[in-house]
């Protein structure tokens, strides 16, 4: 019975394995034709607006400021301000925020791949104080990268739109 039992759970874990990657193919499947709509700047500007709303600082009218450990969210982030505004890149900086026993200089040209933000133009990088002393459990964990943009106009902007937004809907 137990050898069975441990043949039924085998079967049942890929037949259940399949059944999730068949659901998640047609979920990509019935909106994948939404990236299309990224090629106009209005609604990439909505998106934007969006993102921004929900994980940039808010406290900050001088600039812009996002910060994420999520490589592709970064990467949406910047994708979408360089589409949506005319970005001047001298304007750019990043800051990691990592654990005490990451290796800096790693994490800087991983960052600076997903941004093109050279890391002469990254800040010194934040070490969390809590981590000192304990090992990290996450080894794919890159750290949190904080992009900040200099324009109080762009930073206005978004604010303006995220009313908007909220005042309509």
């Amino acid at each position: 019975m137990i050898k069975s039992s441990e043949k039924g759970l085998a079967v049942a874990l890929l037949v259940n394995k399949k059944k999730r990657e068949d659901y998640l193919k047609s979920v990509f499947d019935r909106n994948k034709h939404l990236s299309a709509m990224l090629k106009n700047k209005d609604v990439a500007k909505i998106i934007l607006a969006v993102l921004y709303l929900g994980e940039g600082a808010k406290n900050r009218g001088g600039s812009l400021v996002l910060g994420n450990s999520d490589p592709n969210i970064i990467n949406l982030f910047l994708k979408l301000l360089r589409f949506c505004y005319k970005v001047d890149e001298t304007k750019l900086r990043c800051t990691l925020q990592c654990r005490a026993d990451q290796k800096i200089k790693s994490l800087e040209n991983f960052w600076s791949k997903i941004t093109d933000i050279p890391p002469a133009r990254f800040y010194k990088a934040q070490i969390d104080p809590r981590t000192i002393g304990k090992a990290s459990k996450k080894l794919d964990y890159k750290g949190v990268c904080r992009i900040d943009y200099f324009s109080a106009d762009i930073f206005t902007d978004l604010m303006e739109i995220g009313k908007i937004l909220y005042n309509n809907i």
